[in-house]
């Protein structure tokens, strides 16, 4: 697999969900939070689904097995929280 330069500066050190919010604590200690309700998959998940994630491709994407979701770390960054 190949990876941009600017995917592998920012990479997720952990994720969890917490009230309607998707939560990312970054390597750098950042964390950033959108709203689950912005994914059409996320929207309808229960909260054990939105919390049962696993960080992908070293730390550069988040993968929701129950859900068949996957979102890069960048794409959330740049506001793209949903597939095309």
């Amino acid at each position: 697999m190949r990876y941009s330069v600017l995917e592998l500066q920012h990479k997720a050190k952990r994720a969890w969900a917490e009230g309607g919010m998707i939560c990312i604590e970054m390597d750098d200690g950042r964390q950033i939070r959108f709203p689950a309700d912005r994914n059409r998959r996320l929207k309808s998940a229960t909260p054990a689904q939105l919390n049962n994630i696993e960080l992908i491709c070293g730390g550069t994407g988040l993968h929701w097995p129950d859900l068949d979701e996957d979102l890069s770390v960048i794409g959330i960054l740049e506001g793209r929280f949903d597939r095309p």
